[in-house]
């Protein structure tokens, strides 16, 4: 094993691609010619140990992770495992989201969800609940086939961001500016990127590094890497998710770990800085103190969606095994639906949901968004409010 060290340096040079009628004589007399380019230290084999206090907190931050996943399947004595399992994802893709200042409401992304997104931040963060999912289908094989596919889901409807396609431009961190001479951080040159990612995949297959150590190690030399042209925040933050999967401290679904992260964006960020310079505790410790802060929020997100299905099953008292009993589950994790989302959701016929739909808005737990017949969604308010309250909470500074 060797020792871990922190980024080094190459002077690159730098040729602008803005045309010149775009730019003043000005600006192209004092554009740069050359700039800093990161060169990634190889982690593959380095050993890393952490200070005991802080092994410690990783270890407790790791348990809490592996009881909020048992405790969400286990709400409403498992039958709720489906709806909580997907709010619980969508939590995360949101917070994942908003970290890169992708920001939508509980209502926009449920009607996104079903094909009908109203805006390109709508339509980015469900590319990124699909990025989710595609981790957590291939947390067993971690490979840059992987991360490839991860990257091209979450970006499918970009095309220009060459979505499952390692970069082959230059990218920065900081002021977009002209060039990267002024940045806060410059990632690799795209010649470098391949070997960085064959580094980290084999560090990926290590098995001998505390499950919380080995995701908070790999993700920051991802951002480090920084391999993609954009959304290389939100599947690396997937990726996290997935080694958290394979390594079974989560096996039923995702935890909110971005929510966590959320609530201290400063430290988020100067961890990443300090694992540039050499230093892996702070990100760790960040990140255990993520998944802490993460496992608060998911237990009262579980708990108010359970309370308010408990209520829901109280008064309407649904007949066992009806469209309408399992559509009152399904509004948990889907609080927006067309006639046709519940049939083909709940597997019954269009007149079986009809009624369901009916019944919930007798009930007063859906509400229709407009008067038309055709394409009418009907939203869950109620489930909706839950939903921005814990947006609202992930947001706050601890």
């Amino acid at each position: 094993m060797v020792t871990f060290s922190a980024v080094t340096y190459e002077v690159l040079p730098w040729a602008s691609r803005i045309p010149d009628d775009l730019i003043s004589r000005r600006q192209a007399e004092r554009m740069p010619t050359t700039y800093r380019a990161a060169i990634p230290a190889p982690i593959a084999q380095v050993e890393f140990t952490l200070p005991s206090d802080l092994a410690t907190a990783a270890e407790d931050a790791t348990r809490v992770i592996s009881r909020l996943d048992d405790y969400a399947t286990q709400a409403f004595g498992g039958r709720a495992v489906a709806p909580l399992t997907s709010v619980l994802l969508r939590s995360e893709s949101a917070s994942s989201s908003q970290i890169e200042n992708l920001t939508v409401s509980a209502r926009q992304l449920a009607v996104a969800e079903l094909g009908l997104a109203a805006s390109g931040n709508a339509e980015l963060v469900v590319g990124n609940v699909a990025a989710m999912v595609a981790a957590i289908d291939l947390a067993d094989n971690l490979g840059e086939s992987a991360i490839l596919a991860m990257h091209a889901t979450l970006l499918a409807s970009r095309p220009q961001a060459n979505p499952g396609a390692w970069r082959d431009v230059p990218v920065w961190i900081g002021p977009s500016g002209l060039s990267p001479a002024n940045a806060v951080f410059v990632p690799p040159a795209a010649a470098r990127v391949p070997a960085c990612m064959a580094d980290l995949v084999a560090f990926l297959a290590r098995t001998d590094l505390p499950a919380m150590v080995h995701a908070a190690v790999a993700h920051a030399q991802f951002e480090t890497i920084h391999p993609f042209i954009d959304g290389n925040g939100r599947t690396g933050r997937a990726l996290m998710q997935a080694m958290l999967r394979a390594s079974g401290v989560i096996r039923h679904g995702t935890v909110p770990v971005s929510a966590g992260l959320l609530s201290n964006l400063d430290a988020y960020t100067a961890a990443l800085t300090a694992f540039r310079d050499g230093d892996f505790a702070p990100i760790v410790e960040c990140l255990a103190e993520a998944s802490t802060k993460a496992v608060v929020l998911g237990h009262w997100l579980v708990d108010e969606l359970g309370a308010l299905v408990g209520k829901r099953m109280d008064e309407a008292r649904p007949r066992a095994g009806s469209a309408f009993e399992s559509l009152i589950y399904y509004l948990v994790g889907q609080p927006a639906v067309t006639m046709a989302s519940v049939a083909k959701s709940l597997g019954v016929s269009t007149a079986a949901a009809s009624r369901a739909v009916n019944q919930a808005v007798d009930a007063g737990m859906l509400k229709p968004t407009s008067d038309k017949q055709r394409n009418r969604v009907w939203l869950d308010q109620q489930v909706i409010g839950v939903l921005n309250e814990f947006a609202a909470r992930a947001g706050r500074r601890a």
